[in-house]
């Protein structure tokens, strides 16, 4: 006997541990779209001539963001929604999740902008992470991938840079934080304002489990890409994971407690700590917080 929905007799497609309640797609549906659109109202303002830039990969993750996005603002002539994805480089890997990534801008008829590690840097991830390194390749990745979309941002005149975000990863960013005492990428999370040089960052998807965020592409039936990056097992973020989901298991709600608290403190926290100075790098004149940023840095530019 199938479990029906506790909003209607339809079938039920999910249980959520954290709410008590058991879903039928149409209910799902709406539960998503809730949390997303309550999470742009409160944190993420939407206004008349807004140009929107999401970072879509061909993951679940970007792919829904895309699509709720253009769903909630795809009518409206006064918003402009742009979809840019980075091709790090990375063999048998990123191939697959920019086909993903062209097959839904060209469904929905989104503007889709794609540019290269090796264009813009010389070499791919995989070229700089054969290198002799100290860092692991998500360092590389992510501080190489962050200046690109900003850059790429900024080019299009974007007022907002969106990207997918989910909820464990927001819990499991900030785990990270505090277990490694870092109070300046602390304060980084907290609530966005505008920022010279820096385009206005945006999660509407912070909201949503990653679970719900797959079970949203699937019943939609979105074309997405669910390998796993070969880079992964380097990063520390894989095993904060294991570690939140065990308590999610044993206590369900864990990830939108450690939200939740930090959103509460985040502000009390910036005040004692002021967000550090900005300036341009002298190398490439990106927005950063030391002379050299940290792009440069890894690159070796000087």
């Amino acid at each position: 006997m199938s479990i029906k929905c506790m909003k209607c007799n339809r079938d039920a497609i999910i249980f959520q541990k954290y709410s008590g309640m058991h879903i039928c797609k149409r209910h799902f549906i709406e539960d998503v779209e809730r949390k997303v659109k309550l999470t742009i109202r409160k944190q993420y303002k939407i206004e008349k001539g807004d140009i929107i830039a999401v970072a879509l990969s061909g993951g679940k993750d970007s792919v829904v963001l895309l699509y709720l996005l253009h769903k909630i603002f795809g009518m409206r002539r006064d918003i402009e929604i742009v979809a840019l994805t980075i091709d790090e480089g990375i063999a048998g890997y990123r191939e697959e999740t920019l086909e993903k990534a062209r097959k839904l801008t060209s469904e929905l008829g989104i503007r889709h902008i794609v540019r290269s590690f090796k264009d813009e840097y010389d070499k791919t991830l995989d070229e700089l992470t054969a290198q002799e390194r100290e860092l692991g390749a998500c360092s590389y990745c992510g501080v190489l991938r962050k200046s690109l979309m900003n850059k790429i941002a900024n080019e299009i005149g974007a007022t907002k840079l969106a990207t997918g975000h989910n909820l464990d990863d927001e819990a499991q960013t900030i785990m990270m934080n505090h277990l490694g005492g870092d109070v300046d990428r602390m304060i980084r999370l907290s609530p966005p304002r505008a920022i010279e040089g820096l385009v206005l960052r945006a999660k509407p998807l912070r909201k949503v489990p990653e679970k719900e965020v797959a079970l949203y592409a699937i019943v939609n039936e979105l074309p997405f890409d669910m390998s796993e990056c070969p880079y992964a097992h380097e990063a520390l973020r894989g095993e904060v994971r294991d570690m939140i989901n065990e308590f999610e298991v044993r206590h369900p709600g864990t990830k939108y407690s450690i939200m939740r608290g930090f959103d509460k403190t985040v502000g009390l926290i910036a005040k004692e700590y002021p967000q550090a100075e900005l300036s341009k790098c002298r190398v490439c004149g990106e927005t950063c917080t030391a002379k050299l940023c940290q792009a440069c840095k890894l690159l070796g530019r000087s």
